[in-house]
């Protein structure tokens, strides 16, 4: 793999609204080695109408008896709260995202010099949406959850035509639900996008546990997202399908470990084989004490380590010859 792979821990509402959360949530994601932290970015009226239901995973995880937009409404991110948090993450090292829901958001962020624009599932039809963010002409995340080829191709119609460049958008496979089934989650659909746009791919990850967002990076993917909260006991919509602080350490080292594995794809003997080589592999040596003018035979010979002598490819060549010298059991052969 030529380059690291970014990973995107995705804080999003997991900070209920509370300030003191969103900071603890950027010092686990920074602990972790993540490379960027991503909130959400959305005024609640903006984004739903007040007959909005809730998803079912909202209402398995909040309270039933408030409409989605009040739901929403205690988790927005006020002006000055994304600015403590854009000061709290220069203080811990860590990129600072957040994903926008709608136009007011969108340069609301720009406003705060954001350069990098994460595009929700929910908006990849969105037009006046993507022409908003195409004419900012700034790399773009484009999540691609609930979609098929044909709506990607025309969002990316819409983003390139206003402005935005093909080879600086990030095409992220993602399942929308929360957890994300495993019989559904379709890793190699990933693999599709980059064959049929050759483009970057990533994975945006809704399933439990490490081990798909692992597997994503084995087969390519350039950029992984991952919710994660404090603790996934608190009461909100996405924090049973996040993972917890130790989890997301976990995940970080295993993406590292897979970058260093995956190497270049040249299929040749490392440099630690070099040195195991010749003691894991043959020579051709005396099976029996053969003297000087005897003829080398399927008899009087060997196939033995260490490989410091003629390689067994070389028997048929041995065979028939006569030796040069006096040999002893085990001695390697020479010609």
């Amino acid at each position: 793999m030529n380059k690291k792979v970014f990973i995107i821990a995705e804080a999003g509402v997991n900070h209920n609204g509370d300030i003191g959360i969103a900071k603890r949530l950027i010092e686990a994601a920074a602990d972790a080695g993540a490379d960027a932290v991503k909130f959400q970015t959305f005024k609640a009226k903006d984004l739903v109408s007040k007959f909005a239901p809730k998803a079912e995973y909202q209402k398995r995880n909040t309270h039933n008896n408030e409409s989605q937009l009040s739901m929403l409404e205690h988790l927005e991110l006020s002006k000055s709260m994304h600015n403590d948090l854009i000061t709290y993450c220069k203080l811990k090292h860590i990129q600072f995202l957040s994903t926008p829901f709608d136009l007011n958001s969108i340069n609301l962020l720009v406003r705060l010099g954001i350069k990098y624009f994460k595009i929700p599932s929910g908006e990849i039809t969105n037009l006046p949406y993507l022409r908003t963010i195409g004419r900012l002409s700034r790399p773009i995340i484009l999540s691609t959850g609930m979609s098929n080829l044909g709506e990607i191709e025309t969002a990316l119609n819409i983003l390139c035509s206003s402005g935005a460049k093909r080879d600086q958008i990030t095409l992220l496979h993602c399942t929308t639900e929360y957890p994300a089934p495993l019989q559904e989650v379709n890793l190699q659909a990933m693999v599709t996008m980059r064959n049929a746009f050759k483009m970057h791919v990533g994975y945006s990850d809704h399933t439990t546990g490490i081990s798909i967002s692992l597997a994503a990076v084995a087969l390519g993917a350039e950029i992984i997202e991952k919710h994660f909260t404090l603790n996934n006991k608190m009461e909100g919509p996405d924090h049973k399908a996040s993972l917890e602080p130790d989890e997301l350490v976990d995940l970080v080292k295993g993406i590292r470990a897979i970058e260093k594995a995956i190497g270049d794809g040249i299929k040749q003997c490392s440099f630690s084989e070099k040195i195991t080589r010749p003691i894991a592999r043959k020579s051709i040596v005396a099976a029996k004490s053969i003297s000087k003018g005897k003829k080398f035979t399927e008899i009087n010979l060997a196939i033995k380590r260490p490989g410091i002598g003629l390689s067994p490819l070389e028997w048929d060549r041995v065979i028939g010859r006569h030796a040069t010298r006096d040999y002893s059991v085990d001695e390697p052969i020479e010609l």
